[in-house]
């Protein structure tokens, strides 16, 4: 695969070394058409499957573009949009021109409209919010209108501002009642008070949010144009400006200083997309997947910065800062309660972005357990570690340890290098194909084990959830097309069954006097299962589905816009695994188990409930009915505290080798008890262990029997 994308490398380096490009300054048309030359070439001649630039695509991008610009309609006015219109299906004939007309037209209005906004929210905020009318705010955006008049877009302002100080207006009260519950000469500051207080605190976030886009420069503001283009193409190719490029190489060195938490935006939510094994918010246990902030505040400041509707960079900003300090959150969890989180900041602990082990006695057999968080090598050094040669060594310490059968926990696992997927599969088959890779302009290629013996041959479970994605699909579905493995977990994977590469655009002129032009990441590549199958979209289909809190959320590839489409190819020549192990009784055993379980049924109902929380979008204005609905829900949101108690019969323990390091190294000590605690209160991964108990027995009955023979 390597070698593929090398050759298409090459090839587009040659055909740019003919090419002679001039320009003066990045603000120069000759420079912007110069990097929509770049990007078009590359998306017609580079990407896996490129799209017929025409009216579709146009009309596309034209939408794209000002919802991503614009997105809750409260800066043009529908005259704008009118006048936008003409160019609605001339976008294709423009970008196949290296035209960036339409982008200036709309910058420059926007520039105007901004400005109207200042003002407007300005004056919104001078007056008092009426917390006692009964009104509504919708957070559908998608289906808002354009507004006709200034008038029109005033109260859209005036809305959407009461809805932001309704949330510090309902903290500051519930803060008074708290301070008078601790202390009865406490006295509660006037509601007219609290309310000037909460609006002035909204004002202050606004002022900051406006003077940051303010200072964006017109190339990042073309970065939005061009990604309005490159996504049209699929969810995962992307054009870095040179700011962006800079973050994106500071982050692939794999050092971190923050939360270590990965964040992502839409509409006015930042939400937390991954935590980062090894990071200070993954050792403390308590932010999760799917939380949104709400508000920031520094460790050393009263004041927390609201940051609905911030920018994305600002607010990673602010959460940012010096190892050693923390970071208080205000969160909207997923199940719709608000709660501050006090975070430590911090570097990734890398030794727990790393394969480990644990072992687990049940029924007197010995169990592995081995997490992988990621699939990680290092191209650079072939000497350093990686993935597959780590699981190699814990399965060798399993096995002198005597276990008799192995859970490979891959949940929360976004990938990595498709190497090591084709290495650790190896280690549980006799040789064998792993995965079937198209790249762009090529026929398939079949990535195999070539190498003689397995190093596990007993029972094995695969642990899964919607954030397995990438190369971790890959690995459960080579094991479960091999029979080879139960797959337990989610109803499916993450979905994404596409592979990308960047390439450095400064790399493709000749002679670069235009300055830094930034990089370009594009798919290039699609895998397959062995048994021809695609990931994408469909992921992996678990073959003991396990209800979870995210079982009803729109999550994964499926949920991004313009994913590439399913589809399969001519299966690999394999041979499923050998053995009578009992599949099919194990897994109707289990079903059986997990239909009896009370705590499966409230999981269950738990992950309804927040599917309903999450799909709300009309709130009340109103501050009794407001604080009515968040009372609501923290009471509701008890009924499944039990899930947080719920514990097991099984205690992990550290393999033999580990106990002198435990010894030494306390931060080591306290973050394998960490990872063993929360193991024994882990319902899945006691499935996880039932299910290998049975293909355990499965297995001695085998054995036994050959032996008798």
């Amino acid at each position: 695969m390597k070698r593929n994308f090398n050759v298409l490398l090459v090839t587009l380096l040659i055909a740019f070394a003919s090419c002679s490009f001039t320009s003066k300054s990045f603000d120069d048309p000759d420079k912007d058409k110069l990097l929509m030359k770049l990007i078009t070439y590359l998306l017609e001649e580079g990407h896996f499957q490129p799209k017929e630039i025409n009216d579709d695509l146009s009309q596309a991008v034209y939408t794209s573009f000002l919802d991503q610009i614009d997105p809750f309609k409260n800066y043009f006015l529908k005259s704008d949009i009118d006048e936008f219109e003409e160019f609605k299906t001339e976008l294709d004939n423009q970008i196949l021109a290296h035209d960036v007309s339409f982008f200036n037209l709309v910058y420059d209005r926007f520039l105007i409209r901004f400005e109207d906004s200042r003002d407007m929210y300005s004056k919104v905020l001078e007056l008092p919010f009426d917390f006692s009318l009964q009104e509504v705010y919708s957070t559908d955006y998608e289906n808002n209108s354009y507004v006709n008049s200034k008038s029109d877009m005033f109260e859209r302002w005036r809305k959407q501002l009461k809805f932001y100080t309704i949330s510090n207006y309902y903290d500051l009260i519930t803060a008074d009642k708290k301070s008078q519950e601790a202390d009865e000469n406490f006295k509660s500051r006037p509601r007219s008070q609290i309310e000037i207080e909460a609006r002035e605190s909204i004002l202050k976030t606004m002022t900051e949010n406006f003077s940051v886009l303010e200072d964006i420069r017109r190339q990042d503001w073309l970065s939005v144009y061009i990604n309005a283009i490159a996504v049209e193409f699929d969810p995962h190719t992307f054009y870095f400006a040179p700011s962006d490029k800079d973050r994106f190489d500071a982050q692939m060195t794999g050092k971190y200083e923050g939360i270590g938490a990965r964040l992502q935006k839409r509409m006015d939510e930042i939400t937390i997309t991954e935590l980062i094994s090894g990071g200070s918010a993954w050792r403390q246990d308590k932010l999760e997947v799917g939380d949104a902030i709400i508000k920031v505040r520094q460790e050393d400041e009263q004041e927390a910065i609201s940051v609905i509707g911030m920018r994305l960079d600002d607010a990673v900003k602010l959460i940012k800062g010096p190892k050693g300090s923390n970071v208080i959150l205000t969160l909207k969890k997923v199940d719709g309660t608000i709660e501050d989180l006090s975070i430590p900041r911090d570097e990734i602990l890398l030794e727990e972005t790393y394969a480990k082990s644990t072992k687990v006695v049940k029924n007197g057999v010995t169990f592995g357990v081995i997490n992988l968080p990621k699939f990680y090598i290092d191209f650079q050094d072939s000497n350093s570690r990686n993935a597959a040669t780590d699981v190699k060594k814990e399965i060798e310490l399993l096995k002198a340890e005597g276990m008799e059968g192995l859970v490979l926990d891959l949940r929360n696992n976004g990938g990595g290098s498709l190497k090591t997927v084709v290495d650790i599969g190896g280690l549980f088959i006799d040789q064998g194909p792993i995965v079937q890779v198209r790249s762009t302009g090529n026929n398939k290629e079949v990535l195999e084990d070539k190498q003689r013996g397995i190093e596990w041959d007993g029972p094995l479970v695969i642990l899964v959830n919607e954030l397995s994605a990438s190369a971790s699909e890959i690995l459960a579905a080579a094991m479960q097309d091999y029979k080879r493995a139960i797959v337990i977990g989610s109803k499916q994977t993450y979905g994404k069954g596409t592979v990308q590469n960047i390439i450095d655009l400064n790399r493709m002129i000749k002679a670069n006097t235009n300055g830094d032009m930034g990089a370009f990441k594009f798919t290039t590549q699609k895998y397959y299962r062995i048994n021809g199958g695609s990931t994408q979209l469909e992921g992996v289909k678990s073959d003991i589905i396990v209800p979870g809190r995210f079982s009803y959320m729109e999550m994964g590839e499926k949920e991004q816009d313009n994913p590439l489409e399913w589809d399969e190819i001519e299966p690999a020549n394999y041979q499923t695994w050998e053995s009578s192990l009992n599949y099919k009784t194990t897994i109707e055993n289990s079903y059986t188990r997990l239909n009896l379980s009370d705590e499966i049924k409230l999981i269950d109902d738990n992950a309804r409930w927040i599917k309903s929380v999450r799909d709300q979008e009309v709130y009340q204005l109103n501050y009794e009915k407001y604080s009515e609905n968040i009372n609501l829900n923290e009471k509701e949101s008890k009924r499944f505290d039990q899930l947080l108690d719920y514990q097991t019969d099984l205690t992990f323990e550290p393999l033999s080798y580990e106990l002198p390091k435990m010894k030494q190294d306390s931060i080591f000590k306290i973050n394998r008890n960490r990872w063993h605690k929360n193991l024994s209160k882990d319902i899945y991964m006691e499935e996880a262990l039932n299910v290998l108990n049975d293909l355990n027995i499965s297995y001695n009955n085998e054995n036994t029997a050959q032996v008798k023979k």
